[in-house]
């Protein structure tokens, strides 16, 4: 340990700490843009200069080392003087107009040369203006003359995100910030940039000009659209949410978030929300009140389980519901005798769920995760599944983590792997298998010497039609090695949702075999489960369809009865079961658009109109307590053990069988999502092209870039796709990423057809 003094204070650090970070320990704040934890040390604003005893000039406390019995001062008239150099020059060509800045009242440029400026300025000449590059559709760059070149936006593509996509060109006054050879900036995690930047050059798309940031009230809340559990700053003005910003969590998130968290806001207020309960009646809708809606439900569930049985009703919900509103739809449907019951909606194979010993989960916490010194990704799409876990994967690899990738398709994931492989999907469990059997296989062996690894099952795995097996294998490979098994939950209380116990029935037989009556809860049919249109066929074959949802659409007001509005995650309370089996609670952060409801409520409702016992609760704290009963037996819960046998596979192909790969497109997972404008104009959103094997490509008679008619078995269901060539992929493989373009093909991992178009 080294001692260092500042400003009269001792501290003791270790070697190599600089100074920034031991004023940091002592409590001590020094002046800086260029300076972020998270990134490394550009030492390029000046910012931070102290004064260090012997030294002959101010020293930048970011870059410089700690000695032992270093004796520092930052407010030294020393460094006073050098920080205010520093700041009277970075404002030489800066616009002072903050009232019309963006970032007004959030600037670090503006607080500080509060603090550590001057009050007017010598230079009268002209300032230099820098014009506006374009980012993309979530990053504005209008306001470009004020960028001071800190460079964080530059390092964070590079280190973090994984690919340099903004550079500085030039050097001295004609240095400017701009995206690559003028491309978009397309990576997931795009939207730090804007948090990082220190003054108003990098701004949000979405919220420019929307409100100031004194005007917003700040609430805390967690993340609906992946199973991170990442923790949000939620921001409101006049009981609508303007922004969503990251809220630290070292744990989880660390100071990040996806851009699917940060603009999925946009979807909320989308013009197609649901405000008001709606019957119809002769082939028309009626808004009517809840007391008259919620007795329409009650007289059709009657009337079916009187007439056909309890066992011709189901009840399928979304896994991004709240633990409260999962554990009292499952309440509701016991005491109803509904056995069909599930969250699991893209799953082709239910046996693995049904075997387990607990909830299926990481295995670890994500920290513990990032620990691993090798690991196994089998069927995981990670960038568009998990994109802040692979942010902590890719910091991972960089320090020495041997992470192998098993997968249907090549990758782009920026960061050192010691192998990827791909694979055809039916070849996934017998890769595994012969690793299990063979300790001086490549893979086991990478696994077996590593002092800690992890195997982990991506969405294409869970959605494989040969999960069981795929399990099984990657079960006994763990075994073998002494690896943790893991899986990346595909919703954000997947987790939660296996330890309610909601997962009672197979969604693929409840589309096979349609019911007479069917509740959705928070469901838009066509996209969120695995059929599409077979599962919308199956809804318009039900006697009725009663939907809780925020959000009506096309489908839903051709195959329901009743729709029932119902809020969203940010106008409820809630709680979700992260993927590392964490429990997050929150509160909503406005009030409910409309008529709408919290689902919670909408069930105990409907529960006391059913006369059912134990529905009278107050709050979801105690609908919460009573689901999970004591928060801290909840590790007990999650279990990835199972006892699964080896059964014959599901998914066969032969020579002129197609297997559809490709998982759910990043900003089309749930309905909110799908909602948010600014992430349907990014390239990510954009209608996918059909990738497929040269040779499969000429076995079919198609050529690269030529329009082809995608169809899937009996469900005289066409789509109109371009076919691209792509020699990375194995043949007989189609990758072709669910978007709504192609929703009436219906899931993954199932085999298609590719015919010229006429």
């Amino acid at each position: 340990m080294l001692q260092i003094h500042i400003d009269g204070k001792q501290i003791e650090v270790e070697q190599g700490a600089t100074v920034m970070e031991a004023a940091h320990q002592l409590g001590t704040y020094i002046p800086h843009f260029c300076y972020h934890k998270k990134l490394s040390i550009a030492a390029n604003c000046r910012m931070c200069l102290v004064e260090v005893e012997k030294a002959p000039k101010p020293l930048p406390a970011c870059a410089t080392p700690v000695t032992d019995g270093m004796v520092v001062h930052t407010h030294s008239n020393m460094a006073k003087q050098a920080q205010a150099g520093v700041m009277e020059f970075l404002l030489i060509n800066h616009p002072l107009d903050c009232p019309v800045c963006d970032k007004g009242g959030e600037c670090q440029l503006q607080d500080l040369a509060v603090g550590y400026g001057k009050t007017t300025s010598r230079y009268i000449e002209e300032k230099r203006a820098v014009k506006p590059k374009d980012m993309g559709a979530l990053i504005s760059t209008q306001e470009m003359s004020r960028c001071i070149h800190c460079t964080r936006c530059v390092r964070f593509t590079e280190e973090i995100a994984g690919e340099q996509e903004i550079g500085i060109a030039n050097r001295g006054e004609w240095s400017e910030i701009l995206p690559f050879i003028g491309r978009a900036v397309e990576t997931e995690l795009s939207g730090n940039v804007i948090d990082l930047c220190p003054v108003g050059a990098l701004t949000s798309k979405p919220f420019r000009f929307n409100a100031r940031t004194w005007e917003l009230s700040r609430r805390k809340s967690i993340s609906a659209h992946d199973a991170l559990g990442t923790n949000l700053e939620v921001q409101t003005k006049e009981h609508t949410v303007r922004r969503v910003l990251p809220l630290e969590n070292e744990a989880i998130n660390e100071c990040w978030l996806s851009d699917k968290d940060r603009f999925a806001y946009e979807g909320l207020n989308h013009e197609s929300r649901l405000v008001a309960p709606k019957i119809k009646h002769g082939g028309e809708w009626k808004t009517v009140d809840w007391q008259t809606a919620l007795e329409y439900v009650r007289h059709t569930l009657s009337c079916v389980a009187k007439e056909y049985g309890a066992g011709e009703i189901a009840l399928w919900a979304n896994p991004m519901n709240t633990v409260e509103e999962l554990y009292l739809a499952n309440k509701l449907a016991q005491g109803l005798n509904i056995a069909h019951t599930t969250a699991q909606l893209r799953t082709a194979d239910s046996g693995v769920s049904g075997s387990l010993k607990g909830a299926a989960w990481l295995g670890q916490s994500i920290e513990q995760l990032a620990g691993c010194d090798a690991a196994l990704v089998v069927g995981a799409r990670l960038r568009q599944e998990q994109p802040l876990l692979t942010a902590r994967l890719r910091r991972a690899a960089k320090a020495g983590m041997a992470l192998d990738i098993i997968a249907s398709s090549h990758e782009q994931l920026h960061m050192p792997l010691r192998a990827q492989t791909v694979l055809h999907p039916c070849e996934w469990a017998n890769y595994l298998n012969t690793a299990a059997k063979e300790m001086a296989h490549d893979v086991s062996g990478s696994l077996k010497n590593a002092e800690r690894a992890a195997i982990l099952l991506g969405a294409e795995a869970q959605n494989h039609p040969d999960f069981g097996n795929i399990y099984l294998a990657a079960q006994k490979l763990a075994r073998e090695t002494g690896a943790v098994l893991g899986i990346l939950p595909q919703a954000a209380n997947s987790v939660g949702a296996d330890i309610i116990g909601i997962n009672r029935a197979n969604i693929g037989d409840m589309v096979t075999t349609p019911k007479k009556a069917v509740i959705l809860l928070n469901i838009d049919p066509e996209h969120d489960i695995a059929g599409g249109a077979a599962a919308v066929s199956a809804l318009k074959q039900a006697g009725s369809v009663l939907a809780f949802s925020a959000y009506e659409s096309e489908t839903l007001l051709d195959v329901a009865d009743v729709l029932l509005p119902i809020a969203p995650f940010t106008e409820t309370s809630g709680s979700f079961i992260s993927m590392e089996g964490r429990l997050q609670s929150f509160h909503g952060v406005v009030k409910g658009l409309g008529d709408s409801r919290p689902l919670w409520k909408v069930l105990r409702v409907l529960g006391n109109v059913f006369e059912l016992n134990g529905f009278d609760f107050e709050t979801s704290a105690d609908v919460l307590a009573e689901a999970l009963g004591d928060p801290a037996a909840l590790p007990e819960k999650l279990n990835n053990d199972s006892d699964l046998s080896a059964k014959a596979s599901r998914l066969q192909s032969g020579k002129n069988e197609l297997v559809r790969v490709g998982g759910t497109g990043i900003y089309h997972t749930d309905p909110i999502v799908r909602r948010a404008a600014s992430l349907q104009q990014t390239s990510h959103a954009a209608e996918p092209r059909a990738g497929v094997h040269p040779k499969t490509l000429a076995n079919l008679g198609l050529a690269d870039g030529e329009i082809a008619i995608a169809t899937r078995g009996s469900q005289n269901s066409e789509v109109f796709v371009t076919v691209r060539a792509d020699d990375t992929l194995p043949e007989n493989v189609v990758f072709l990423p669910e978007h709504p373009i192609n929703a009436p093909l219906g899931g993954m991992m199932n085999v298609i057809e590719l015919r010229k178009a006429a």
